[in-house]
């Protein structure tokens, strides 16, 4: 008797050659389901210069608030004399910079829509792992609303902004970047924003990045409520950590989580003796498991203040007396 290779009379694809259709399907289905459901969030940021009443360039935003806030990046409208917005409706909005924040790269505009606009859902961007699917959605080199598909490679990044300050926990992800991109989100398959999308560098291969969805709510709120950010300032870049479970019972530590330092610069924290490697677990008492924790704690309020530092150097915990200033 002989077999036939088909699964089904009349089929011409194999059971194997079945199977990965029904998977390119099922991940076709789920790319373009995030992208409708993000798309009407997603807007074109046209920018005019100062010195010459010519389109000097763009890139892509996100609706914020229904009321009309929309994130972009801060290099995207920096030095912009008129900027416009683009709703992928096709309306066409003059926009005011209600705040802007080089340090992370993250610039908020106003317009005055006729109605509520819709806005999108954010993941908790410290729950982002390696290896799942991420969009990066724009309108690149002004063309119509687009998506690549990638995963993300690496959590933690540091990366440098035009200020030269590093922000951390960057998300970096194999989904193709440009620059007509940059101000748009990067989105999980649900739609949900994972962060935005920043091509503050040339895209290298494999090397495109997003700054994180908690840092960027962060400052978005405080831009809107105050217009501009003071921050606490160590001159430290770090990246999260996971400890050894015998570091955590030797040390009789509550968790697992704190933030290594990566590198330092002149400032406060090496002034006061901490060290590259040194695994900072909390700052007056509140304990620091991640990046985003140390950021949230550093606030204007600190800026001044005697604080302490618990750190893990070796195989011991100690604590460093800091004073932290104002980042400029």
């Amino acid at each position: 008797m002989i077999e036939s290779k088909y699964t089904n009379k009349g089929s011409d694809f194999s059971e194997t050659e079945l199977e990965e259709q029904e998977i390119m399907d099922a991940y076709s289905e789920a790319v373009m389901g995030a992208a409708d459901r993000v798309s009407p969030s997603v807007v074109r940021v046209t920018t005019v210069a100062r010195s010459k009443n010519r389109t000097v360039g763009g890139g892509s935003g996100l609706i914020y608030t229904e009321y009309g806030h929309i994130i972009t990046n801060s290099h995207v409208v920096h030095g912009s004399e008129r900027i416009e917005v683009t709703l992928n409706t096709g309306e066409e909005y003059r926009a005011t910079v209600v705040g802007d924040d080089p340090h992370t790269d993250i610039s908020v505009l106003k317009i005055e829509p006729q109605h509520e606009l819709r806005t999108p859902e954010f993941a908790d961007s410290s729950r982002v792992r390696v290896g799942q699917l991420a969009l990066a959605i724009g309108n690149p080199f002004g063309f119509q609303f687009t998506v690549t598909a990638g995963v993300v490679s690496a959590t933690g990044r540091s990366l440098r902004t035009m200020t030269g300050r590093l922000v951390d926990g960057v998300i970096q992800t194999d989904a193709a970047l440009n620059p007509g991109k940059s101000g748009g989100p990067l989105v999980d398959f649900r739609g949900r924003v994972l962060g935005i999308n920043t091509a503050l560098i040339r895209p290298a291969q494999g090397l495109c990045f997003a700054i994180p969805s908690n840092t960027v709510r962060e400052v978005a709120d405080k831009l809107i409520e105050d217009g501009k950010i003071r921050r606490a300032h160590l001159g430290v870049a770090c990246q999260n950590m996971v400890l050894k479970p015998e570091t955590v019972e030797k040390l009789k530590l509550n968790s697992d989580r704190g933030v290594m330092v990566a590198s330092l610069s002149d400032g406060p924290a090496g002034d006061a003796g901490v060290m590259r490697g040194d695994i900072i677990i909390a700052l007056d008492g509140e304990a620091v498991e991640t990046v985003d924790d140390l950021h949230r704690i550093l606030n204007e309020e600190r800026i001044g203040m005697e604080c302490d530092l618990d750190v893990i150097r070796g195989s011991e915990i100690f604590k460093i007396s800091v004073k932290p200033s104002e980042l400029e």
